[in-house]
């Protein structure tokens, strides 16, 4: 497991599949889980690309800082760390993959370095969501989001291996389709790296610097046709994700020049991981001539 230079003192952890000078692939995890969350992804790719996967700042093995999130685990500071390690291993023309916290990074990275990208695959969220995210069902699901700005989820959470692993499965039960289990093997992976003292309130930065579905829907404006996104994205929308309807997809247009949705039957949020096929296939299909 190679560790990244630093970056504004974080250093990422990453795995590094297949050969370098093939097609170049990031590939970006979401919350609760880590790099792992792509490895069925990345083992269908390493045969004909080359697959980068990190964790990202404050996840898995990479460097978790108690420090102001703001600064430290915004979008913006996710993708330096994410362009910084792009530059560390030669790498440009990348198709970059993101699931959750990973498709908000990777929209991030198509707005600030276009010109090292190919494509963006990825999985909800998407912006145009708008107060939408108001109405009652959708602000039963996203509590998790107000809590984990409480000092009260480090008090409840933080450190303590019983409650991380509690905690860990509701989301990966209640967010995850039909005929997917998260297995004790899985949770207790995760566990060990949420479970330490520090780690879980470093995984929730990225909610108290703002990158939470709720504070991003309320504060987006539609930008002008100039400043959308230019990277060509394709969206994998999920059937049974309860955080974002598939009616969510209906404004993405607005967001982005050159953009596909294209529905997972099936399967629910963690779609690297319930429906990994689905993802490295728009991969391949983002790299072909």
């Amino acid at each position: 497991m190679p560790l990244s230079h630093p970056t504004d003192d974080f250093r990422l952890a990453y795995d590094r599949h297949g050969e370098p000078g093939a097609p170049p692939v990031l590939l970006l995890h979401g919350w609760p889980g880590d790099r792992t969350d792509m490895g069925a992804v990345a083992g269908r790719l390493a045969g004909s690309h080359d697959v980068v996967v990190p964790d990202l700042r404050g996840f898995g093995h990479s460097d978790k800082h108690d420090r102001d999130p703001a600064e430290a685990y915004s979008a913006a500071a996710q993708a330096r760390s994410l362009v910084a390690l792009l530059d560390e291993l030669g790498l440009s023309g990348v198709v970059v993959a993101g699931c959750d916290v990973g498709s908000r990074v990777g929209q991030q990275l198509g707005l600030d370095r276009p010109d090292l990208l190919r494509a963006l695959v990825l999985t909800p969220p998407a912006p145009g969501v708008g107060p939408r995210i108001l109405a009652e069902d959708p602000m039963r699901e996203f509590w998790y989001q107000s809590f984990h700005q409480l000092d009260l989820a480090r008090e409840l959470v933080d450190g303590d291996t019983a409650a991380t692993r509690a905690y860990l499965r509701h989301f990966w039960s209640h967010w995850s389709g039909p005929d997917f289990t998260p297995g004790d093997e899985r949770l207790d992976q995760l566990t060990a790296v949420y479970g330490p003292p520090g780690a879980f309130v470093a995984s929730v930065g990225w909610y108290r610097a703002g990158g939470g579905v709720v504070a991003r829907s309320l504060a987006e404006t539609v930008p002008d046709p100039a400043d959308r996104i230019a990277v060509p994205t394709t969206f994998l929308w999920p059937e049974h994700d309860p955080l974002f309807p598939r009616d969510w997809s209906d404004r993405v247009g607005e967001f982005f020049t050159d953009v596909t949705v294209t529905p997972v039957d099936g399967v629910g949020h963690f779609v690297p991981v319930e429906a990994p096929d689905a993802v490295a296939a728009a991969v391949s299909a983002a790299t072909a001539p």
